[in-house]
């Protein structure tokens, strides 16, 4: 995800309209259909009050080079302090893609080998950007690389073996995501492995263990992403515990502290200022405001429930784009804030999709 602080002013608007009919498979590049229609084609607006959006769906897709393509699904998205967009995929070649912010493609990197297009984590440290990328994927490493997609280091699950008592042999491992401390140290997501959070000091010694599989406080069923969150200046972990449909909260020594229902199935954190946006996987993106309460669900306008009951029928739709419609989610799966307030929306979804989110002021 992403480094509050990393990003330029950017606002221009990427020409992509909605209403697009795209053929994409992994390591295909997107084929466009175009006409008059998608020159015509209407944009939602999302929203409501300040917080009102131009939906901008499938941005970038269209200057992706040949044999570039984002696969079963795009994951994860964050920003550096130049405003390049890096987003996580399934596709290939490589499994992140490089935008700058008008969409423009840039590069790709981290070959298929190390990275695995899900979690994609970046920090600002010592005059440097650097990606914490979260494989899901139990045969590869979770590892830290510069920009240029060099490895600095990696741990894999004989790692977590050795330092964590909650791990053995048979424990399952698939990590999802990285967030950061204050002090320099990081938090890694086991989501899809053994349902905790592991925590580790700026120099990378293991810290705890947070969790484990459960229904009860403390407890995760598939803690996906997590996020600091110290907007009343107190910071805190705030964790997605997806499956249980909830957020949890913990202090920096791994205590609960409080535990939030009302979510659908939340998948990822970021944080702006006082606007917290969770990016749920059932079809809509939330914000809450310093207090944590919904200021608005994006996409979550008209006859959501309807589109909710249509969308996750035997998770169908994410490739059917035919059904796709503008201004609606289908499974968001990651977002982050841009510099201006625009939100980046990164959906699981065959051929994938990125969303930008503009705000208007």
């Amino acid at each position: 995800m992403r480094d509050s602080a990393r990003h330029p002013s950017h606002t221009r608007r990427d020409a992509l309209k909605t209403g697009l009919a795209v053929i994409l498979a992994s390591h295909v590049a997107p084929a466009f259909v175009r006409g008059e229609e998608e020159a015509a084609a209407a944009e939602a607006i999302l929203g409501e009050g300040d917080h009102r959006y131009r939906c901008i769906h499938d941005w970038g897709m269209a200057n992706l080079p040949a044999k570039h393509g984002y696969g079963n699904a795009s994951h994860g998205v964050t920003i550096d302090r130049d405003g390049l967009v890096y987003v996580s995929h399934q596709g290939g070649p490589d499994s992140i893609f490089v935008f700058d912010p008008d969409g423009k493609f840039v590069r790709s990197l981290a070959p298929i080998d190390k990275g695995s297009g899900h979690g994609i984590d970046l920090r600002h440290e010592n005059g440097e950007d650097f990606l914490y990328l979260s494989p899901a994927d139990p045969k590869k490493t979770f590892h830290k690389m510069n920009l240029k997609g060099e490895l600095v280091w990696e741990k894999g699950k004989q790692d977590f073996i050795v330092e964590s008592d909650k791990y053995t042999e048979k424990s399952p491992y698939r990590p999802t995501n990285t967030s950061f401390t204050p002090d320099g140290g990081f938090h890694l997501g086991d989501g899809y492995g053994n349902h905790c959070i592991v925590q580790y000091d700026k120099d990378g010694k293991y810290l705890r263990t947070i969790g484990g599989k459960g229904k009860a406080d403390g407890q995760f069923e598939t803690p996906h992403g997590q996020w600091l969150d110290d907007r009343d200046g107190v910071p805190k972990l705030a964790v997605c515990d997806r499956a249980n449909a909830r957020l949890q909260w913990f202090d920096m020594e791994g205590n609960h502290l409080r535990t939030q229902d009302g979510f659908l199935f939340p998948a990822d954190i970021d944080i702006r200022g006082d606007i917290m946006v969770v990016p749920d996987l059932h079809c809509r993106v939330t914000l809450l405001d310093k207090d944590n309460n919904v200021i608005t669900h994006l996409g979550g306008q008209g006859d959501f429930e309807a589109w909710k009951t249509k969308a996750l029928a035997g998770f169908k739709m994410r490739s059917q784009r035919d059904q796709w419609l503008p201004g609606r989610f289908i499974h968001p799966h990651d977002a982050c804030f841009d510099s201006d307030g625009n939100i980046f929306v990164a959906e699981w979804v065959v051929s994938g999709r990125v969303t930008k989110l503009e705000r208007i002021i």
